[in-house]
């Protein structure tokens, strides 16, 4: 299609015309940037390119958030607006998205808005996904969120995973939340306090979670199990061979399980006592783990 009748078309339909600058728009500020003469402080610019993120095409939409965080934190005050105002759910949800990608810690304050308060549920999910993204400056106001009695399940579910996304980032914040009154609190650190150990091998958050499995709660000693079984902490290994006694059946379960996926011959004769439970889940799950122990064995022969 040649350009003047592509020009003509777009006069006709004004979906098509908008599209057209759109191209136009992205097209001109990756040259500048490319070439290094884009002004950063063109606050008419940056309007644009927020707007460019309600494209009806999708990889158009994806050009205008790579280039918006390219520009990087000039870009967060109209993202910022665009995320708590715009009409358009599609440019709520790109700016959200968008806001990952900048990360900055000055957007925490509307993306925690638009997390609590936004009416679709895809907003929500990229506003946690940008708080995640961004790390220790959101971490103070999820653990609230986990705190709070007023919060629904769902986004304190999103909350722990955030915190868990950020790992080491917020490490500081878990440790300190390790022993707060709330419940949920607890179990969020737990599990991140698992993915920090994942990360870099850390020895506060190993023995934090071997101290875990004596907590005189049974969820606590649950996470604490299962996240030790993400980790290769051989001391952990008699600790968990003891939570295989534990009362409560979802500890042994998680314990067993850690077990297995630790694959360290040290557990097989505790594994084997525990083909003799009366429950006959823990039967069942301690033949997978002997069985999982008897693989990683052969493995390391074999390589």
């Amino acid at each position: 299609m040649s350009h003047s009748l592509q020009s003509e078309l777009s006069r006709d339909n004004p979906l098509l015309q908008v599209q057209a600058e759109n191209d136009a728009l992205i097209q001109t500020v990756n040259e500048q940037i490319t070439l290094g003469t884009f002004d950063a402080t063109d606050r008419a610019i940056l309007q644009q390119l927020v707007e460019g993120l309600g494209d009806p095409r999708g990889l158009v939409r994806l050009r205008f958030a790579e280039t918006l965080g390219e520009i990087g934190e000039a870009a967060t005050p109209f993202l910022v607006d665009a995320l708590a105002n715009h009409a358009d759910v599609v440019l709520r949800r790109a700016a959200a998205k968008t806001l990952t990608i900048i990360a900055d810690p000055a957007a925490v304050p509307a993306l925690l808005h638009a997390f609590l308060n936004d009416p679709d549920t895809v907003v929500k999910g990229s506003s946690a996904g940008a708080l995640a993204r961004t790390g220790e400056a959101a971490a103070p106001a999820l653990l609230n969120i986990l705190a709070s009695e007023n919060q629904p399940e769902d986004i304190k579910g999103h909350a722990a995973w955030a915190l868990a996304f950020m790992g080491s980032e917020a490490a500081d914040y878990l440790y300190q939340a390790l022993n707060a009154s709330s419940l949920d609190v607890r179990c969020a650190v737990i599990g991140a306090l698992g993915h920090v150990a994942q990360e870099q091998s850390d020895e506060r958050s190993l023995n934090l979670l071997v101290s875990a499995l004596t907590d005189p709660e049974p969820l606590i000693r649950t996470e604490a199990a299962a996240a030790l079984g993400q980790v290769h902490y051989p001391p952990a290994i008699p600790h968990l061979i003891l939570a295989m006694q534990d009362a409560d059946l979802d500890v042994r379960k998680a314990a067993i399980n850690s077990l297995g996926k630790m694959g360290d011959p040290l557990a097989m004769e505790p594994l084997k006592a525990a083909l003799e439970d009366e429950q006959n889940v823990i039967r069942t799950l301690a033949k997978l783990a002997i069985a999982q122990i008897e693989r990683q064995i052969e493995e390391g022969v074999d390589g």
